[in-house]
């Protein structure tokens, strides 16, 4: 009896084998497919904009299995450029422009700017510092409590670089920005940076009765050396800042970085088709309901001290020599309309190419 139980056993065995075998060929070419197509982007904390921008890549990018984003909340920005060297499953991250000077003034990461290179320069994002109202200007600060977010973040280190410059020396604190903001509600601390493009969603409940304000920024040349000058206005936040007025800022650059991956592997490969898809389909992040601040982002805009990673490059220039047409017809164009001061000043054909390649070069560059 056990025989006969036995053989029948090995035999069902046998049977579902070329079953289970087939299922398990299935499950193994699913798994790579669903991997294959999905791009790990490493953003910012759920009040910022870098969650946002990220999350709107997935709505408008995601399709099926061919392309997936999986957007990512992160701790700022130097945390980022660690999770893009060395964190598995994180193709791209959303860091500030100047994440590298901070990184070489801390003698981290050598070589960064070899290993890390940029998409596109998405748009700039505001320095915002909130102080309860009895602090009248940024000297005022010097000796208090001011949270500088949470040590690595994109906020702490612009934080930092920005006191350092105005030589106002402040008693960093470091809290998540909303618990910070409760602190100056109940006169714990006086003040809170936070860097994000305006307007942010951490100030949306902040009313007249919390008794706070924005503060000015000194625009001195030494911060315009490092940053671009900016304004907050009534409009972005009604409830802070009274009507028909503004608040002078800076504003630092938000970069899509992406580890230089070499040509001919598979992350390669994978971050290459999502540029790809995500430069075809730009115009459709233009209207609502994406963040606004997708309008302020060109393309072809250059980052100081970045290099552009090689796919996205190459994408621009195709897409340039393809819609150049309408460019050269407008440019030969200006060149007879010069004659003779201009056009006799090219003596070849090949001197009229270069000077056209020029001018292609100058709009893509500084035509944002």
């Amino acid at each position: 009896m056990f025989n006969r139980a036995y053989y029948l056993l090995i035999g069902a065995m046998c049977l579902a084998a070329p079953t289970l075998s087939v299922a398990a060929d299935q499950a193994e070419e699913y798994r790579e497919r669903i991997n294959r197509g999905t791009v790990g982007i490493i953003s910012g904390g759920v009040n910022g904009t870098y969650i946002r921008i990220a999350t709107d890549l997935a709505n408008v990018l995601d399709h099926r299995d061919d392309l997936r984003i999986l957007a990512i909340m992160g701790k700022g920005s130097v945390q980022n450029i660690d999770d893009i060297l060395y964190l598995k499953g994180i193709d791209i991250g959303i860091v500030q422009s100047d994440v590298f000077a901070f990184i070489k003034r801390q003698k981290k990461h050598a070589t960064i700017d070899q290993r890390v290179h940029y998409i596109t320069k998405l748009y700039n994002e505001e320095f915002h510092l909130l102080a309860d109202k009895s602090i009248k200007n940024i000297e005022d600060l010097a000796g208090k409590k001011v949270n500088f977010g949470v040590q690595g973040s994109g906020t702490y280190m612009t934080a930092s670089i920005v006191f350092d410059t105005l030589k106002v020396d402040v008693n960093p604190v470091s809290f998540d920005q909303g618990l910070a903001l409760e602190k100056i509600k109940r006169g714990e601390i006086s003040a809170l940076v936070y860097v994000a493009g305006k307007p942010t969603s951490l100030f949306k409940d902040v009313d007249a009765k919390d008794s706070v304000h924005l503060l000015d920024i000194p625009l001195t040349d030494e911060i315009l050396d490092t940053y671009l000058p900016s304004r907050i206005s009534s409009e972005d936040y009604p409830q802070i800042v009274p009507a028909g007025q503004s608040v002078d800022t800076l504003a630092v650059g938000a970069v899509m970085a992406v580890y230089n991956w070499g040509p001919g592997t598979a992350r390669y490969r994978k971050v290459s088709h999502f540029i790809e898809s995500f430069f075809r389909r730009f115009d459709e992040f233009q209207s609502p309901p994406r963040h606004p601040k997708w309008r302020e982002v060109s393309l072809t805009a250059v980052v100081p001290g970045w290099t552009r990673f090689g796919p996205a490059e190459a994408w621009l220039k195709k897409s340039a020599i393809a819609g150049s047409g309408e460019l050269r017809t407008a440019f030969e164009a200006f060149v007879k309309s010069q004659a003779p001061s201009l056009a006799n000043r090219l003596a070849s054909d090949t001197e009229k190419e270069e000077l056209f390649n020029l001018f292609l070069l100058w709009q893509s560059r500084y035509q944002q």
